[in-house]
């Protein structure tokens, strides 16, 4: 029987909420005898909101020692810290995973729930995350070749906007391969549509 990832997806996104979180991406993986579910989360907008004030209080106080040197040094936007705690994992997981059993979600046997923070490569997948990531390192693989390639890397300085479903990449910020310096473009568009997967790339 085909797991839903639509209903999986509704259904973490209802008890995400309750826990004052966002789901940023679920993946279902595995074999029939070895499943296993990821759902990655972050804290919600008001939660991130109140996250970047305790940071900026802690600057402005003289105060940085706990935070990220990356941070501090600027090389770290506070939007790419979820904030997610391991009791958040803890709790989501719990009340999550009841949830699925109870209205079976994942049906066909035994699978394996992993809940985490979406770490610092996260993955980009809706356009308000190329818009909210502005600004920041990323590498995409397209579905289809732009310019006779699929995979290009820099910095993401235009996200989709109003009339607008592209993204604008920057590849002067990294060093590019000799396929993309080939090219003979500083910066090249991306339609959404035909963005397979991409994701943010740390700096460090």
């Amino acid at each position: 029987m085909a797991v839903k990832l639509d209903e999986i997806r509704a259904a973490a996104d209802r008890v995400a909420a309750s826990h004052e979180l966002d789901v940023v991406d679920i993946e279902f993986a595995g074999t029939a005898k070895e499943r296993t579910l990821r759902i990655s989360l972050e804290k919600n907008a008001a939660g991130r909101k109140q996250l970047k004030a305790d940071l900026a209080a802690a600057v402005a106080a003289g105060n940085p020692e706990h935070l990220p040197e990356r941070l501090v040094e600027g090389k770290l936007s506070v939007e790419q810290l979820s904030g997610v705690t391991h009791e958040d994992c803890a709790a989501f997981s719990r009340d999550f995973g009841t949830l699925l059993d109870v209205e079976d979600l994942v049906p066909g046997g035994e699978y394996t729930l992993e809940v985490s923070s979406p770490g610092l490569d996260r993955r980009l997948s809706r356009p308000e995350d190329f818009r909210r990531f502005t600004g920041c390192l990323v590498k995409v693989r397209t579905i289809e070749p732009v310019r006779n390639n699929r995979h290009w890397q820099g910095r993401l300085v235009a996200g989709p906007e109003s009339g607008s479903e592209t993204v604008t990449i920057d590849l002067a910020a990294v060093k590019q391969n000799s396929k993309n310096r080939g090219a003979g473009v500083s910066t090249v568009e991306i339609a959404l549509g035909n963005i397979e997967r991409a994701n943010l790339v740390p700096e460090i």
